[in-house]
């Protein structure tokens, strides 16, 4: 059923009235999306006070436009802004991350990250993300429906991130929560305890990451924390707190989104009306079939980005220095001027591409570990399990920013 909204198209602002909650939307944005794809794929959101883009070329090209950033020079988390006491903590995090940075800051940060990322050569995990996946698999429960993503989804993402920073397995639980609770500042009318919450959290796994840094330093193991730690360039180095916000961006992004798209990615093809397991018979329709469920329904819906001067874009007028832009990155990947038949799944399209990952410098360090996560454990699952079945129809969470299911209850038989 079609969101009922409220959109003025007759005046220069094409403003939308649509609260991101609305049930109907966020169970089902794509329709709505193919009705602005209809009408203006640019639009001020009054729910969001912000302009937004849902054009394929226009994201693909302000993802990459550098009088765009992530940097907010006129507020948190870079600056003391009043109101945000309460989330010192959060912020003190947030400003480490090279997600939240500019060159020349974010420039060093993402070259001594990339240094020591590569330097764990992503493509050596497959086996080890293949024999866990098959050890979750094992321990599916026979003869009742039961949620993938608790026995699945969550526990792939979380395990490898532990194993590379050296993290005990046993902790992944306290990580999670420390992960959830800090996801939330990203989500819209968030409430005061969410934001305490985050800000605990942030508190908690700083000082988690604090003593585990400390106790790590100089045993020379084989991981990415001791490759973080010991990376250098022209004798520049990550400092304490720039390791414990990279660390930090690794689980809340490698995570949130990974079990997310996995999550999606079993649903489509469980309603698909092509057999799953043939879509992973080789490696190209492998890496094809994952590339189309990251495009056909993507883990984030939006991201943001804050102007470094006023700009004057077509369709939005000017854009002023500090103010806000949202990119559409689901609404995207369906954009009919960029896919033939955007609203179908089609692993064999030609026209192949999305921006899930995002673009431009602040494309995803982590997008090759998430597809080889992806591609690894659902073409494992899919031929461990070839009669897997979705027990029933599943929802999504109340959640626009962060497009996931509640739960994926299926059946084996």
């Amino acid at each position: 059923m079609m969101v009922i909204m409220d959109i003025n198209f007759e005046n220069k602002h094409r403003s939308l009235k649509l609260d991101p909650a609305t049930p109907a939307f966020y169970q089902n944005p794509y329709e709505t999306y193919a009705f602005l794809h209809q009408k203006s794929s640019i639009v001020y959101w009054e729910d969001y006070k912000i302009w937004c883009f849902g054009g394929f070329q226009n994201v693909n090209n302000l993802l990459r436009d550098k009088r765009f950033g992530r940097e907010n020079k006129w507020g948190a988390p870079l600056n003391i802004v009043a109101g945000r006491n309460h989330l010192s903590d959060f912020d003190r995090v947030e400003s480490g991350s090279l997600l939240e940075r500019e060159a020349p800051a974010h420039t060093r940060l993402r070259t001594l990250v990339n240094r020591a990322f590569v330097s764990r050569s992503v493509e050596r995990l497959k086996p080890r993300i293949e024999t866990l996946a098959n050890e979750l698999i094992d321990q599916f429960p026979t003869g009742e429906p039961f949620d993938l993503l608790t026995h699945f989804a969550t526990s792939i993402p979380v395990v490898i991130i532990c194993e590379l920073l050296g993290v005990p397995k046993q902790e992944a639980d306290r990580l999670l929560d420390w992960s959830h609770a800090m996801c939330e500042m990203y989500v819209p009318s968030r409430s005061l305890e969410s934001e305490q919450r985050a800000n605990q959290a942030s508190l908690e796994f700083s000082d988690f990451l604090k003593s585990h840094i400390n106790t790590h330093r100089g045993r020379g193991t084989d991981d990415l924390l001791s490759a973080l730690i010991s990376v250098r360039d022209t004798g520049e180095k990550l400092s304490d707190d720039e390791l414990i916000s990279t660390c930090v961006l690794l689980l809340n992004a490698g995570h949130e989104a990974t079990v997310h798209q996995t999550g999606n990615a079993v649903k489509t093809l469980l309603e698909n009306h092509q057999n799953p397991v043939e879509l992973f018979n080789t490696a190209e329709q492998t890496a094809a079939t994952v590339e189309e469920c990251l495009r056909f329904d993507a883990p984030l819906h939006m991201f943001t980005r804050y102007a470094n001067e006023d700009v004057e874009l077509d369709g939005a007028g000017i854009i002023k220095a500090g103010g806000s832009i949202g990119l559409l990155l689901g609404m995207a990947n369906r954009d009919p001027k960029a896919f033939e038949q955007a609203d179908s799944f089609n692993p064999a399209r030609r026209d192949q591409k999305n921006v899930s990952f995002g673009a431009g410098i602040h494309f995803c360090v982590g997008a090759p570990l998430a597809r080889l996560e992806l591609q690894t454990s659902l073409k494992t699952l899919f031929q461990r399990m070839p009669n897997l079945r979705l027990a029933n129809n599943p929802s999504y969470r109340n959640s626009f920013h962060f497009h996931g299911l509640e739960k994926l209850m299926v059946t084996t038989g």
